[in-house]
């Protein structure tokens, strides 16, 4: 699968100010909106692989709606990850199509590297959240399938689907409709 041009939704500047609200601080490395809430606002990011300052970053795929995080964490705290990395040990199947995840990941973040000018070469081969052997961080997988599309991932597909609606309550950004105010 080639991955798709990692700078196709560039961010507005309505988005960055709605991240900025969602995260509580300017966001950083933001090159594109890889997902959108039904409210309209980014909940995922896609982030290139070095940060402004220099910082390696290997998170392509960034969560930023604190609802989507928060429903994410509560997962998270109910051994989720436990019982999805015993079972790659266990399901042959599961465990290849979670390692195509990760070269998938990889070749997003290498695309986006590119576009940008930003690769890294000292975190080649090291995807993110635990791929390819480990479940280390839901957040990550359900971002990098809310970004790519189900089938892709395939845990990341599973804790999505155990996720409530998390935008159903609206907005995560107070007062907004969608996109936040400028200077929110």
């Amino acid at each position: 699968m080639s991955a798709p041009d990692p700078t196709a939704q560039a961010p507005t500047q309505a988005d960055l100010d709605a991240v900025r609200a969602q995260l509580g601080r300017v966001p950083r490395g933001v090159v594109a909106v890889a997902h959108r809430c039904p409210c309209g606002c980014p909940d995922v990011l896609t982030t290139a692989p070095r940060l402004p300052d220099g910082t390696p970053f290997p998170t392509t795929f960034y969560a930023t709606c604190p609802r989507l995080t928060g429903a994410i964490s509560t997962l998270e705290s109910q051994g989720v990850m436990a019982e999805m990395t015993a079972r790659l040990g266990e399901d042959a199947d599961l465990a290849q199509r979670y390692a195509a995840a990760h070269e998938d990941y990889l070749a997003r973040r290498t695309a986006v590297g590119q576009a940008t000018g930003a690769t890294v070469p000292e975190i080649d081969g090291i995807s993110a959240g635990g791929m390819p052997t480990r479940v280390k961080c839901l957040h990550v997988l359900v971002a990098h399938s809310l970004a790519v599309g189900p089938g892709v991932n395939p845990l990341g597909d599973e804790a999505l689907a155990m996720l409530d609606d998390w935008w159903a309550d609206g907005c995560c950004i107070a007062g907004a409709d969608g996109h936040a105010e400028a200077g929110e």
